[in-house]
């Protein structure tokens, strides 16, 4: 390994040496700060509700398909205007 004068490196190679040293690092190497751990917490307390509001994928294509068919007639009945 060699020594790295970092004062001579951009503020862009100074934050990208950062990222690789923090991808470098196992997961659990890497503690959540404070913020970070509440947010998955509070996503964590949330999760089954809003599965419950969730719209299965087949029900969202079909809904999505039947709007661009209707968009689509009505941009050719218009003449493709």
């Amino acid at each position: 390994m060699t020594t790295l004068e970092i004062s001579q490196l951009s503020p862009q190679e100074r934050l990208d040496l950062i990222a690789q040293l923090c991808d470098s690092l196992d997961a659990d190497a890497r503690p959540l700060t404070l913020p970070q751990a509440q947010e998955l917490d509070r996503r964590l307390a949330t999760i089954d509700a809003d599965l419950a509001d969730a719209i299965p994928w087949e029900i969202l294509r079909a809904e999505i398909t039947d709007r661009q068919g209707d968009a689509l007639a009505g941009f050719y009945a218009g003449g493709g205007r």
